[in-house]
């Protein structure tokens, strides 16, 4: 996989640090360390390693979802029907292959654009959409999944997802935790914390760094000098992998192979899953004032559902007429979602303090006591 061709450094720089920035600009541009099954015109690099049919269907379904997903909340947030929320179009193997690797006696930790990671692993959509309305009817994750509310601060689920597994290996079971960040928080010291805590007590855990070349609005290369930062890994003492993040039978090996490597008691994996953000930060950003269409050239064409999808076809895995039935099934079971979604009753303003805390603190009672007494008069 290829990166764009990045700027050229300011002039301000003096020589040393401009040959410095073009060397590490270049870096990302290399594809020799980037594992890879499919090739983004769908042709297979690794025969050796597809998985069965039915696991390929499987995790197209599951990226069709997730764009359906995606593609209506833009259109239900110009509706005044959804909140602002971050879309992850183009990300979709980034985050369905990686999920589709656990169980649901597995924990997911998700950043707030893994929308498509929590809907493969089973959280439901009508729940999600409410979520993303703010009302606490999606507050709540149900009761036989493990997965974590969206975390809004950067890095934080990366150390939750450590003692999450390290219970979980405690309790004699072969479960793992699975949590997720983005190359900006890979700065944080949450993320380093975390892999050196997993690492010294081989927690059976995955983290998965999803390199999408932005952190907000600033790219990768501005915020980082590193220019493989699945190499991080090594200074912890855990394997380190660097995916095609676009190539989701890719994502899926290596992540299966980490998890099994983690039931096995072999401890944590780390993978970076290089992708592209090509949607804006959030559906109430403008990237236009960030980056320009030299940054974001190529990236179209490595679209990972249309990747997969003329492979499926071309191999007879899917034809066209099957492709429109899935398309329409995916369609549907949204939008039955919705109408359950907007047949949730409006919250009462006290609701929100019903999911802090199992138990209600001395100040949330007496909080609650305000509200309430505000609503009365």
């Amino acid at each position: 996989m290829t990166r764009p061709t990045r700027k050229k450094p300011p002039k301000t720089a003096t020589p040393d640090a401009a040959d410095a920035y073009a060397a590490s600009a270049a870096a990302y541009d290399r594809a020799d360390d980037l594992f890879q099954i499919l090739a983004p015109d769908g042709t297979v690099t690794r025969p050796d390693l597809l998985p069965a049919p039915e696991q390929r269907l499987h995790l197209y379904r599951q990226m069709r979802r997730a764009r359906q997903f995606d593609e209506r909340g833009w259109v239900l947030y110009r509706q005044g029907r959804l909140g602002v929320f971050p879309p992850f179009g183009g990300m979709e193997a980034s985050q369905v292959g990686t999920a589709a690797a656990l169980t649901g006696d597995d924990w997911l930790f998700p950043t707030y654009r893994d929308t498509g990671a929590a809907l493969t692993l089973g959280l439901p959509i009508a729940r999600t959409l409410a979520y993303w309305r703010t009302s606490p009817h999606g507050w709540a994750m149900p009761e036989n999944l493990k997965v974590l509310p969206f975390y809004i601060p950067i890095a934080t689920q990366y150390p939750h997802a450590v003692g999450a597994a390290l219970a979980e290996k405690r309790k004699g079971t072969k479960n793992v935790a699975m949590a997720f960040i983005g190359d900006g928080g890979s700065s944080e010291g949450d993320f380093h914390e975390a892999l050196n805590f997993a690492g010294a007590l081989n927690a059976p855990c995955v983290f998965i760094l999803q390199n999408n070349g932005w952190a907000i609005s600033v790219p990768t290369r501005t915020q980082t000098k590193a220019t493989n930062l699945s190499r991080r890994a090594e200074g912890y003492g855990i394997p380190g992998v660097r995916v095609d993040g676009n190539d989701v039978l890719a994502t899926w090996h290596v992540t299966n192979e980490a998890v099994q490597r983690a039931r096995r008691g072999e401890g944590p994996t780390l993978i970076e899953t290089v992708t592209y953000r090509i949607k804006p930060h959030t559906v109430a950003d403008d990237p236009s004032r960030y980056r320009t269409e030299e940054d974001n050239a190529g990236w179209a064409e490595k679209d990972p559902v249309v990747r997969l999808q003329t492979h499926l076809l071309q191999e007879g895995i899917l034809t066209g007429e099957s492709d429109a039935a899935l398309m329409a099934e995916v369609a549907a079971e949204f939008e039955e979602a919705l109408k359950e979604a907007d047949s949730y009753p409006d919250p009462t303003p006290a609701e929100i303090l019903d999911h802090v805390f199992a138990e209600p603190t001395p100040q949330l009672r007496k909080q609650r006591e305000q509200i309430l007494a505000e609503v009365g008069a």
